[in-house]
């Protein structure tokens, strides 16, 4: 484990077990329709990876990027667009990729931005979703994980754009951070 861990939550092994299993069941509910996977940026992108590997119909990806949280531990709750998406959604089946859901102020804006660009449907997917801190209701379709309320790096989650490289999820000690979220 990295020396900044306190313990691993997750090993590579569980995760990979549950995002094959993940695809599973979205290929299953997809059958005979087109999917467009959107990717949140950056903390999606492996898992978005790994993902895709396990679902058998035709998808499309694109992403966009949004931020909330700058190099801080806490949602500033002003969601900002980054980076849009590259072409439409009108009329497709989108499902939203998204690495936690913490607070829902992030997911639950991109949710109402990208309903009234008019998708056939739209769903989310998250690696792990921490409901004890939702400020902001959100539906979550797809849920690898749901995890207490610890601040988490690893498998494409960072801190300050650390650890994203980490094949296993772990909780980040506070003397990191500073503790006090």
């Amino acid at each position: 484990m990295h020396p900044d861990g306190e313990r691993i939550l997750f090993t590579e092994e569980e995760i990979r077990a549950r995002v094959a299993e993940m695809g599973r069941e979205i290929s299953r509910d997809y059958a005979g329709r087109e999917l467009l996977v959107v990717g949140i940026l950056k903390g999606a992108m492996i898992f978005l990876a790994d993902l895709v590997r396990s679902i058998t119909v035709p998808a499309f990806f694109d992403f966009i990027a949004v931020s909330s949280y700058g190099t801080s531990t806490k949602s500033s709750g002003a969601v900002r667009i980054l980076k849009d998406l590259d072409r439409g959604i009108e009329g497709r089946h989108v499902l939203i990729v998204e690495d936690i859901v913490d607070t829902g102020l992030t997911l639950n804006y991109l949710v109402d931005n990208l309903t009234a660009r008019g998708p056939a449907s739209l769903k989310v997917c998250t690696l792990l979703d921490k409901p004890s801190r939702r400020q902001k209701p959100v539906e979550i379709h797809y849920n690898g994980f749901t995890i207490p309320d610890e601040f988490v790096v690893g498998y494409g989650l960072d801190y300050n754009e650390c650890y994203r490289n980490l094949p296993y999820i772990m909780v980040l000690s506070p003397r990191v951070f500073g503790g006090g979220r």
